[in-house]
Order: structure tokens, then C-alpha cells, then sequence
């Protein structure tokens, strides 16, 4: 679980961000400075692990300026320092890196607005994979940090693109496993005849071009976690022998003669409806039995508005180069995603991003900057968005 120090001394954001922290399970240390010396180290420290203080700038002046900062900061064992300050002069937020990336100093205009709460709080928490601001979302992701400690099969369902291969990744990181290997296979993408010995592993020269052995994905991710992504497409001939792993515990090699004990915990996921491919014989049902002990169901983006910002911000934190300021989005950008229907959910709007960051002049990213691709959506009716191929034109001649 991460852990974030906040200096509430002059902090304005200090309520705001600590509600939004302490809503993402995040552990909150609420530090100030006494009377006789102003450090945040008068807390007691025992037991926690957090690498990241917030504080203003009015308390680095108290410290003594940056310097002095990051030499308690270090002294306490703290690897980011994220310096708050006002300036109502620039447009949503600025931030800039100092004494050789140690500090990141923020400058806010509004410390009341959401998204830049969004902006602050992933300075902070970078490591946490899914992002949300939909209640149901925080109700799905409350549910799967429930299961995570146990060693249960999940089974997610949901559309393309809708996140679920990011909803396994959250169940591991929140697992006891979470210090092993991950390791996710899309079994539609393997052609068939090589699924079998690319999940279970092969000898050398079980077939034609088996030059070495291989020890195959299960084994692959032993003590770890193991993916089967669109495990609906899996052919019948092998859901037989995946059913035996998962009962049995054990793998046998193509070409092997001898049965190798995995510890694994497996998930899948599907983007099919499993009832219909159970009933047309298309799935084992004694198979999706096994696989669905915990069912978990992500959704499309058009029905969880509230988690498209957030999305948003960690898409384009994950896109754009470290030492560069932070993108921001302008209302009306903002205003151009929030109206948009996503048919191809999360991958659609990271597809959208990334352009947007293409097309932005310095960090600011507005609504000229949006290129939606309207001919995927039936809602055709988007007054601020011209057709994708006139936009496209017009971004090759501005």
C-alpha cells in the first residue's frame, strides 16, 4: 500500500488532497511543525514506508529553502519531495524539477479544481495501476483488493479495451505474490498449434524447429501470478488439458514424460458472453467452472463519465518524457473527452492522447488538440468535433 506524507502547514490543498488520497487507499501521515523547530520529523516513522512528503513552500522557507529540505527529507528516508506553491498567474498547473530531480516543485492556479487534484495525487501515487473517480469502479476495485490476498481464480469479463488486463495487474500488485513474476498470454493471438507448448513448456525436439527446450509460461510465472487473456478463444483440445493443470497443479512439458509442480494463481479474462459459449458447446463448463470461483466484470468507458479524467491523466503521465512539465488539459478539452460516446473504451482515448500530445503547443493540451475519430461512434451529433479526416488536414497545415 502506498504511503504519502502531507506538511499541512499553509498547504492549501492539504484537505482535498488528503481526502483523495485517504479514498484510493492510499495511508495518509499527517505532519506540521511544532513551535520550538518546523520538520515534519517529530512523527513517529516506526512501521511506515513512505518515500513521499507534500508540503508549500511556505514550509521549505521555514526549513530553511530546498537544501535544507531534501536534507531532512533524507535524513527521514524520503526519495520525493513535491513542493506545493500558489500562483494564480499561470494557466491550471506548472511543474519543474530541482537540485537534480530531488524536488518537483508545483505551481497551482485553483486548489479546488478535481483535475488538478488528479494531476497532484499521481505525483504522488505513480505506482498505482488503475485509476477511478466512478463509485462503481471504486466499488469493483474495493472488491478485487478483497480477493487479491487469496489464491482464488478470477475470471473477468468485460469489453474490449475496458481495462481488464489493467484490473488483473491491480489484483497482483495487491496480492501476496506481488514481489513475483506477472506474466499475461492472449491466447488468440498464439496460433493454435503452438498454444499448447508455449503454455505449457516443451522438450527439445518434441517437434519440427524445437532446436532447445523451453520452459513455458506456467512455469514461467511459478510462485507469480499467470494472465489468460481471452481465454474464450482457447480451442476445446486444449481447455481439457488446461483443466487438468489447474486441478492437479502440475504441467507436462510437449515431448516430456514427467509431471513439474507449478505454484501459480491464475486469472483470465473474456470480452464474450461465457453462459452462450458454455450452452453452444463452444467452452467446457466444468472448465469455466474452475476458472470463475471469484467473477469480476469491468464495463465500457461510456458508462463511468467520472473515471475518463482520471484515465486521462495517467495516460498522458505515462506518455510524456520525465523531465518535461506535466500536460494539462483546458476545460474545453476536458469538456470534448467527457461528451464523447469511447466505442473502443480506454485503448480509443489513449489513442486520442497520444495524438493530443502530438498536436499541443508546450504542455497545454485544448480542444484543438483533440482529434476524436467520430466514424467508430453512432453518436454523430458532436457539435465541438469536425469529421477526424478534417481535423487530421488541418493539423498538417497549422
Amino acid at each position: 500500500m502506498s504511503q504519502v506524507i502531507v506538511v499541512n502547514n499553509n498547504l492549501k490543498i492539504a484537505n482535498n488532497l488528503c481526502n483523495i488520497l485517504e479514498s484510493r487507499d492510499v495511508t495518509v501521515i499527517k505532519a506540521g511543525s511544532d513551535d520550538s523547530k518546523p520538520n515534519f520529523l517529530g512523527i513517529d516513522l516506526v512501521g511506515y514506508q513512505a518515500d513521499t512528503v507534500v508540503c508549500s513552500d511556505f514550509f521549505e522557507k521555514e526549513v530553511g529553502g530546498s537544501s535544507k529540505l531534501v536534507a531532512i527529507a533524507r535524513q527521514a528516508k524520503l526519495s520525493k519531495i513535491i513542493i506545493i506553491t500558489e500562483d494564480s498567474s499561470i494557466n491550471g498547473i506548472e511543474t519543474k524539477h530541482e537540485l537534480g530531480g530531488a524536488v518537483r516543485r508545483v505551481s497551482i492556479s485553483d486548489f479546488t479544481d478535481q483535475y488538478t487534484l488528479e494531476l497532484v495525487f499521481n505525483m504522488c501515487c505513480p505506482d498505482i495501476s488503475f485509476s477511478a473517480g466512478d463509485i462503481k469502479t471504486y466499488e469493483l476495485l474495493s472488491l478485487a483488493k478483497r480477493v487479491a490476498n487469496t489464491d482464488v481464480t478470477v475470471f473477468i469479463n468485460g469489453p474490449t479495451g475496458s481495462g481488464k488486463e489493467v484490473l488483473a495487474n491491480y489484483l497482483h500488485e495487491n496480492s501476496n505474490r506481488k514481489g513475483e513474476p506477472f506474466v499475461a498470454v492472449n491466447c488468440a493471438a498464439i496460433p493454435e498449434n503452438m498454444l499448447e507448448a508455449i503454455l505449457f513448456g516443451h522438450e527439445k525436439g518434441a517437434f519440427t524447429g524445437a532446436s532447445n527446450a523451453n520452459k513455458g509460461i506456467f512455469r514461467a510465472a511459478d510462485k507469480g501470478t499467470l494472465l489468460l487473456d481471452e481465454i474464450s478463444e482457447m480451442p476445446l483440445s486444449l481447455q481439457a488439458k488446461l483443466l487438468r493443470v489447474l486441478q492437479e497443479r502440475k504441467v507436462t512439458p510437449v515431448g516430456g514424460q514427467r509431471d513439474i509442480d507449478v505454484d501459480v494463481r491464475v486469472l483470465a479474462t473474456s470480452n464474450r458472453d461465457m453462459a452462450s459459449e458454455v450452452n453452444q458447446s463452444r467452452f467446457r463448463e466444468d472448465l469455466y467452472y474452475r476458472l470463475n470461483v471469484f467473477p469480476l466484470q469491468t464495463r465500457n468507458l461510456s458508462a463511468r463519465k467520472d473515471d475518463i479524467l482520471p484515465i486521462s491523466i495517467k495516460i498522458l503521465n505515462k506518455h510524456y518524457k520525465e523531465n518535461d512539465a506535466i500536460p494539462y488539459m483546458t476545460n474545453c478539452a476536458r469538456d470534448l473527452l467527457l461528451n464523447h460516446s469511447w466505442p473502443g473504451n480506454v485503448r480509443e482515448l489513449e489513442n486520442t492522447l497520444q495524438r493530443a500530445l502530438v498536436l499541443s503547443q508546450g504542455h497545454i493540451i485544448d480542444k484543438n488538440s483533440i482529434m476524436i475519430d467520430q466514424s467508430l461512434s453512432n453518436i454523430s451529433n458532436h457539435s465541438s468535433v469536425d469529421t477526424f479526416a478534417d481535423q487530421l488536414a488541418f493539423a498538417k497545415i497549422t
